[in-house]
């Protein structure tokens, strides 16, 4: 791969195109939909812009000018006028957590930036349900602590009493417990190794802090939910987690978001996304990986392929395998070259010796897995490439689309390498905003500033070759596609002020690029979805404003008018 335009790259020769479906030749006559009177930025090189577009059995027949459009318009053609605003293939989100939030039965902490905003929140929760056996709350910001300490269950105490109480991290990569939960868990110093994360202890005493850490790897995973269920928090409940999805899904094809990737399943979760089909929930189409713990075994790998083969339609597709190669920066578990700021040998650990997670992913990869692995810190992602390398020395290259998600610290050295080696970088945008990451926040306090700019450098990954996944992470960002095109161009935070890294900024069409034709590519997606090209699924968006013409931060705010999957109206608000 060495081309930034996923476009440009031949489609592997057992996979349809838009060429192998019928077009208008083979189906003369009138049209179901007929969109006119638009400013269509189509993502496809060979016909950048057009004013109408002319959709048939939930595919696009054809593209051109107004003044072409008459033929296609008859008796039961739907004509929708745009009336001179911007269409936009449909988003593709390439790592959007829709099964984990936002939990309306949880605590909103965000936004909440003090400890004392903290208890605040939680007293006033406590207030309107006083009959609660749990407490619950979700987004807790690692920057509320001062100092970048992490939080303590005497810290979580005072607001909660004698209710356990579990709150979740904004990344959802750790867990922090009341007195009272550590009890209900059975959290000792004898039991820190738990079925959903790792309790860190007191160097002093030994005695758990009520932190817990490795919630993403371990608290997420088939195990861990049903370690949770049955310890009666409600928050692992099956009737929540339907709740959490259905309602992301309704968030996401409200934002013209068209197909959801979501990165992190297990077998068990897939009930869920069928029952959101069958109840009219599913209006996103969804393309689901498979979680690939450590203790993974041959026969899971068989129930995958098995679960692959089942789910294979353009609605619903189970296929990728989720990988963790290091965690997060901003308790310091990331895997870094050199030390953390202000430590003198702390580096964060790689989840695998690098030889271990070269010889796992040489084997998934000789099996047909395509893996999308969390790397974070920049000895992380090494580690990710440095197995691809090997991974193809041994079963020699393939178009695999293997994908670092996230690369957040990112070597100028590796920089080239995604190209080189095929890799996808599936990036979000948001999270390098800099009321997010940047100075003050834990995140850039961590890293240093001799390593700010390693920060999410999608500049200099586009100028390289790379191909570019853009993402919500969803619910660690906002999902709406206008918020992280907002980052990506300006690197500001979203209600304005000074921009941080802005070196690595990218322009309008690049980034919607990225969360369009860059994010199926990445998905093996791209002869059906990611432009709009004659013979592709009819999935688009109208918004309100055309992005590529007002001020950068009019950008936000701009709502998906009409939404079209595969020829439908699904959403309509300009009526």
């Amino acid at each position: 791969m060495n081309s930034a335009t996923p476009a440009d790259h031949a489609r592997p020769a057992d996979r349809p195109g838009p060429a192998d479906h019928p077009g208008p030749a083979d189906h003369p006559g009138p049209a179901d939909l007929l969109l006119t009177g638009a400013r269509i930025h189509t993502v496809d090189p060979d016909l950048p812009e057009a004013e109408a577009m002319a959709v048939r059995d939930g595919r696009i027949v054809w593209i051109g000018a107004d003044a072409d459009a008459g033929p296609w318009a008859g008796p039961g053609t739907r004509v929708v006028d745009a009336a001179g605003r911007l269409v936009l293939p449909g988003f593709v989100d390439a790592h959007n957590h829709v099964r984990l939030g936002s939990d309306d039965a949880c605590v909103q902490l965000a936004g909440a930036r003090t400890l004392d905003a903290v208890h605040e929140r939680v007293r006033e929760w406590r207030t309107a349900h006083p009959d609660a056996e749990w407490i619950e709350a979700e987004a807790f910001d690692y920057s509320a602590l001062d100092g970048g300490r992490m939080p303590t269950a005497a810290d979580l105490d005072p607001a909660t009493g004698d209710v356990p109480a579990i709150v979740l991290s904004y990344d959802v990569h750790t867990a922090w417990l009341n007195t009272a939960a550590l009890r209900r868990l059975g959290v000792d110093r004898d039991h820190t190794d738990l079925p959903f994360g790792r309790a860190v202890v007191d160097p002093g005493t030994g005695e758990p802090t009520g932190f817990v850490k490795d919630f993403a790897i371990k608290g997420l995973s088939r195990e861990g939910h049903r370690a949770l269920r049955e310890l009666g928090v409600p928050w692992a409940s099956p009737d929540r987690q339907y709740g959490r999805l259905a309602k992301s899904l309704d968030d996401a094809i409200g934002y013209g978001i068209t197909t959801v990737v979501e990165p992190q399943n297990s077998l068990d979760d897939l009930a869920l996304f069928q029952r959101a089909r069958a109840e009219g929930r599913l209006r996103s189409r969804v393309v689901a990986a498979l979680f690939h713990p450590r203790g993974t075994t041959d026969a899971d790998l068989d129930a995958f392929t098995s679960a692959a083969g089942e789910f294979s339609d353009d609605r619903l597709r189970v296929g990728p395998l989720k990988l963790y190669i290091d965690d997060v920066v901003e308790p310091r578990t990331a895997a870094l070259l050199e030390p953390y700021a202000g430590c003198s040998h702390h580096r964060g650990d790689t989840f695998y010796p690098p030889e271990e997670f070269a010889e796992l992913l040489t084997r998934l990869d000789a099996r047909g897995f395509q893996c999308f692995v969390h790397a974070t810190g920049d000895r992380g992602i090494r580690t990710v490439l440095d197995a691809v390398a090997a991974a193809r020395a041994v079963n020699g290259p393939r178009d695999a689309r293997h994908q670092v998600v996230h690369v957040e610290c990112l070597d100028p050295a590796d920089t080239p390498r995604f190209a080189e080696l095929g890799v996808v970088a599936c990036m979000q945008p948001r999270h390098a905003a800099p009321d997010i990451a940047g100075p003050g926040q834990a995140w850039a306090e961590n890293v240093g500033p001799a390593r700010w700019h390693k920060a999410w450098p999608l500049r200099s990954l586009r100028e390289a070759g790379a191909v570019l996944a853009l993402s919500s992470d969803w619910n660690v960002a906002e999902m709406d596609p206008m918020v992280g095109i907002h980052a990506a161009v300006t690197r500001r935070p979203l209600g304005g002020g000074e921009p941080w890294t802005a070196e690595e900024t990218i322009d309008v069409a690049t980034a919607v690029e990225g969360y369009t034709m860059g994010s199926a590519y990445a998905n093996f997606l791209e002869d059906e979805r990611g432009s709009l090209t004659v013979g592709k699924l009819a999935d688009f968006v109208v918004l309100s404003r055309d992005i590529f013409r007002v001020a950068p931060g009019e950008i936000p705010g701009t709502v998906a008018e009409t939404v079209v999957v595969g020829g439908e109206v699904v959403v309509d608000r300009a009526q």
